[in-house]
C-alpha cells in the first residue's frame, strides 16, 4: 500500500520509499521510516494530497505519495 491509497482521515506510518531520484527530496521533509502520517485532504482529481507530518502540514503530488510504501493504522 503506497500514501497514495490512504484516504483522508486516515493515518499511516511510513514503512519504505521507493524512489531514488525524489528520496533525498522527501527524506529532507521529514518523511522518514517511521514516521507517522494523517492524511487531511485531497484536491478533487486526486492529485495533490495534503498531509499532517510532525505537526505540519505538508502537500505532496500523487506521483511523489505513489513512491512512499505505508501501512495503515486503524484509529477506531
Amino acid at each position: 500500500m503506497t500514501l497514495q491509497d490512504i484516504v483522508p482521515g486516515q493515518t499511516c506510518i511510513i514503512k519504505a520509499i521507493r524512489t531514488n531520484n525524489l528520496r533525498k527530496r522527501i527524506i529532507d521533509m521529514g518523511l522518514i521510516i517511521g514516521t507517522q502520517v494523517y492524511v487531511k485532504k485531497t484536491a478533487p482529481l486526486g492529485d495533490p494530497v495534503e498531509i499532517i507530518v510532525r505537526g505540519y502540514s505538508l502537500t505532496l503530488r500523487k506521483a511523489e505519495a505513489r513512491t512512499i510504501l505505508v501501512e495503515r493504522l486503524d484509529t477506531e
